[in-house]
């Protein structure tokens, strides 16, 4: 089944989406970069970051989202996900240097954020234009 939605194109979507669009980036900012003191972090962020690929995709539906130059880059956060930790723990820069545990956790909060929401977006992307073959 192939997604054609090009006729379907609304314009109180595009004005309400437009509106929610910096609100919907300012509380994943916060959320990501709070993960750290607060419930929530680098998975919830990243969800709702998807959303902002998801809500352009129902505004404006073409097929401009390079999917695989967005799995290259969840591939290599994926590698700064593995890579740092294994530093950060086996190195015992927690024991040496215990300054470094919060911006540890607030950069591992981001990292893990766009890696989530690449690959939701890529999940999403997938589905609609390339699985309907």
């Amino acid at each position: 089944m192939k997604i054609d939605i090009s006729g379907t194109r609304s314009e109180i979507v595009s004005i309400i989406t437009g509106v929610l669009y910096p609100f919907i980036v300012v509380f994943a900012v916060y959320i990501i970069l709070n993960g750290h003191n607060t419930p929530g972090g680098g998975f919830q962020g990243g969800a709702i970051l998807a959303t902002l690929f998801l809500a352009r995709f129902i505004v404006l539906p073409e097929n401009d989202l390079d999917v695989h130059w967005s799995h290259n880059l969840e591939k290599m956060l994926f590698a700064i996900i593995l890579f740092v930790p294994g530093v950060f723990v086996f190195a015992g820069l927690q024991y040496h240097f215990a300054a470094l545990r919060e911006p540890y956790l607030i950069f591992m909060n981001i990292v893990i954020g766009l890696k989530v929401a690449f690959g939701l977006t890529i999940v999403v992307f997938r589905f609609g234009f390339y699985e309907g073959r």
